[in-house]
């Protein structure tokens, strides 16, 4: 009973091979639909990590608000910075030690106003000498005079003696040679007395030398030098040798250039009407006007630089500022004149995303995408709507950029 018992059990524990492959094929299924989600997440991880999680480092520009004003309209826009036609890096006009410097970054000087000092221990050496050797030399000549009044006098007696026959003619001619002689010393002494003067003048200018000051009224944007450095109007070796003690604007000869494309050129006359927007304040306008057009033309940009004067005098202007420029033409018929609706952009900044025209508008650190109106063209810029003025955008959006991506603005301006 034991034996058969044990072959039935184990006639009972095997599985039928038809069972076995019906089994085996009924269970592959679920693995490749496994396999399958798995490849579609690896797929969607990737894309969102090359395209979701990727960081598009962007330039930024801004929309502005047409100029529009009175009877003039505008023909032209134009970019630009901002510029100073009087900017000056001081530096002495010897080579010294800086005992003093005493300006500072933001601060308003006023013409001749000291700016810093130098060591002038050796030039005031100098000047003494200078002036003991002019003291000398005036002494000498009052030597040579008293000794040349003597001297006359001495021919005044020799003459009378002559006259009454009490002594020779010799006497007298050697009388009148000391007077010649005298004569030629005392005025060789005044000029020794000159060039002693004009080496006092040369060191007290050496002198002046060690004092810097501010060749006009400004405001110090750099501080180059600090008490202990050596300053020298040339570059030394070795990078030990200062060159400047700061760099001065003058804010009232602030003006704006900007580059006209070629083809337009001929819509900007000299003092021509124009407004001004800059990029940190897209919502003022300033009144400006047209100062001259460069007479040379930009071979690699095929551009005329345009020079723009503002009309008002503003201390939220600032050197290399960006700046929006609108050439204004006056308009005939002004009351017919049809007002431009919307805000400029650059033309590069408008794509097309699911067939509509966006831009991407940078909130922090996203990219959103904003739909748009897109109107007039003025040279490089689109007039559209759909955005307020003052909207920061991607200014030449990448073609894998979408919405809700993360950017970062890099160094480069608009």
């Amino acid at each position: 009973m034991g034996v058969m018992d044990q072959s039935d059990l184990l006639k009972e524990l095997r599985i039928d091979s038809r069972h076995r492959e019906d089994a085996g094929g009924g269970s592959r299924w679920p693995w490749i639909a496994g396999a399958l989600v798995l490849v579609l997440v690896l797929i969607g991880g990737g894309a969102w990590f090359f395209v979701g999680g990727k960081t598009f480092e962007v330039q930024a520009a801004t929309a502005t608000a047409p100029a529009a004003g009175g009877g003039d309209t505008a023909v032209l826009q134009a970019t630009g910075y901002v510029t100073a036609r009087r900017e000056a890096t001081v530096s002495a006009q010897i080579t010294g030690t800086l005992t003093q410097v005493l300006i500072e970054e933001g601060e308003r000087v006023e013409k001749n106003q000291v700016l810093a000092t130098l060591d002038d221990t050796a030039q005031k050496a100098y000047l003494a000498q200078a002036q003991a050797q002019a003291s000398a030399a005036q002494a000498t000549l009052a030597q040579y005079q008293a000794q040349l009044v003597q001297a006359q006098r001495d021919l005044q007696r020799a003459q009378d003696l002559v006259g009454r026959h009490l002594v020779s003619q010799q006497s007298l001619e050697d009388a009148q040679t000391q007077v010649k002689a005298l004569t030629a010393q005392t005025d060789a002494q005044r000029k020794q007395i000159d060039l002693a003067r004009a080496g006092v003048e040369a060191a007290q200018v050496q002198l002046d030398y060690c004092t810097v000051r501010a060749p006009f009224t400004g405001v110090v944007i750099a501080k180059a030098a600090q008490v202990g450095e050596i300053v020298s109007p040339l570059s030394a070796g070795g990078g030990f040798t200062r060159t400047g003690v700061g760099t001065i604007v003058d804010m009232d000869s602030l003006e704006v250039e900007v580059d006209v494309n070629e083809s337009y050129i001929n819509r900007v006359q000299p003092k021509q009407k124009a407004q001004a927007v800059l990029d940190a304040y897209p919502d003022w306008t300033i009144p400006a006007h047209v100062i001259a057009i460069i007479p040379t033309a930009d071979r690699g940009k095929a551009t005329v630089k345009v020079r723009i004067g503002l009309d008002q005098k503003d201390a939220r202007v600032l050197p290399d500022m960006g700046a929006r420029v609108s050439f204004l033409e006056e308009t005939k018929n002004s009351a017919n004149a049809v007002p431009l609706k919307g805000v400029l952009v650059p033309a590069l900044s408008i794509v097309k995303r699911d067939g509509k025209d966006v831009v991407f508008a940078i909130d922090g650190d996203h990219a959103r995408a904003r739909a748009v109106t897109p109107g007039q063209t003025f040279s490089d810029m689109r007039l559209v709507e759909g955005i307020a003025a003052g909207t920061q955008l991607v200014k030449q959006p990448a073609a894998e950029l979408t919405d809700g991506a993360k950017v970062m603005i890099g160094s480069g301006k608009n």
